[in-house]
């Protein structure tokens, strides 16, 4: 089948308050330094090095640009060779930095190892808000506190698939979030840090600092009740 007929086939089964985030052709509507990020094979594409214009000094990040989220549902594919990446959602874009972008706020994690995949973490913030396989309750104090299990943290690993396609789902209502990878629940999280759960914020992609890595992105799909 060719790629135009794929996008076409893909976009006439969203329905009402569905959106795709990416048109499968460029990075319109999005934004980033464009000597790490691209389209590659169909896929939102980036890539680092260890030496060159594609070795980074921090955290960054590619921005979607045509809106900001609150209470959303979230579904894409994705697939990594080495190193951390996430989706950050309700998060907020701060001053760039030398490798460009950097954004703060809740990340739905995930890497080429076995420990982070699935967990919430939150960028420049309070950090791990609750690790794979938990459900936890964040306090006014800023601190998650493990309140139940939504599965076991070696089983859900076990179905993540190395170098190849997963699917991730982020759901987000009101200040309740879970995330999923390949229909597995990772994470269940109720932030009650009403000065500093954030509530709405923008969308981006990440790439992370240290050894050369690859992260590609496809089929994101946003779900609102709008």
């Amino acid at each position: 089948m060719k790629p135009i007929a794929f996008l076409f086939l893909f976009a006439a089964t969203l329905h009402a308050g569905e959106k795709q985030l990416f048109n499968g052709k460029d990075l319109t509507g999005w934004e980033g330094n464009s000597k790490l990020w691209s389209v590659e094979d169909g896929a939102i594409t980036g890539k680092t090095s260890d030496s060159g214009d594609a070795k980074i000094s921090h955290n960054t990040f590619l921005v979607w640009k045509d809106g900001t989220v609150g209470d959303f549902e979230l579904t894409f594919k994705y697939r990594i060779e080495k190193g951390n990446s996430g989706v950050q959602y309700r998060s907020k874009v701060l001053e760039p930095g030398p490798s460009g972008s950097v954004v703060s706020g809740y990340q739905a994690d995930f890497e080429a190892g076995k420990t982070y995949s699935g967990i919430l973490y939150e960028e420049k913030g309070r950090g791990i808000l609750a690790k794979r396989g938990e459900k936890t309750e964040v306090g006014d104090d800023g601190k998650p506190k493990v309140t139940g299990q939504v599965g076991d943290s070696n089983e859900i690993q076990a179905a993540i698939k190395d170098e190849q396609w997963n699917d991730y789902k982020i759901v987000a209502k009101g200040n309740h979030v879970q995330h999923f990878i390949n229909g597995k629940q990772t994470v269940d999280v109720t932030d009650n840090d009403a000065k500093n759960a954030p509530k709405e914020g923008i969308l981006a992609l990440q790439i992370h600092a240290g050894p050369s890595m690859v992260v590609q992105f496809k089929e994101l799909v946003l779900k609102t009740a709008d």
